[in-house]
């Protein structure tokens, strides 16, 4: 067992050092995703209200992707 010790602390260590490296990039992945989400969720909210549908759902969806690839490539360029 105690063989197997440095093997193991390595491997923990490159894998914490891959998480805080991937940090970033899982981050802006959920604002992309939370994004698109919110927007279009508020998007079919005013189109059942106003009875427009799909215009402000398809707009919604539209400008989430927009602000969550904004989001993704600020954060990639970042580096």
């Amino acid at each position: 067992m105690a063989e197997k010790d440095p093997f193991l602390k390595r491997s923990t260590e490159a894998f914490q050092h891959t998480a805080e490296q991937a940090g970033p990039a899982a981050g802006a992945g959920y604002t992309l995703i939370g994004a698109i989400m919110l927007l279009g969720a508020i998007g079919y909210a005013v189109d059942r209200w106003l009875g427009t549908s799909p215009w402000f759902l398809l707009g919604g969806l539209l400008l989430g992707i927009i602000v969550g690839m904004y989001e993704l490539a600020r954060t990639v360029w970042k580096r």
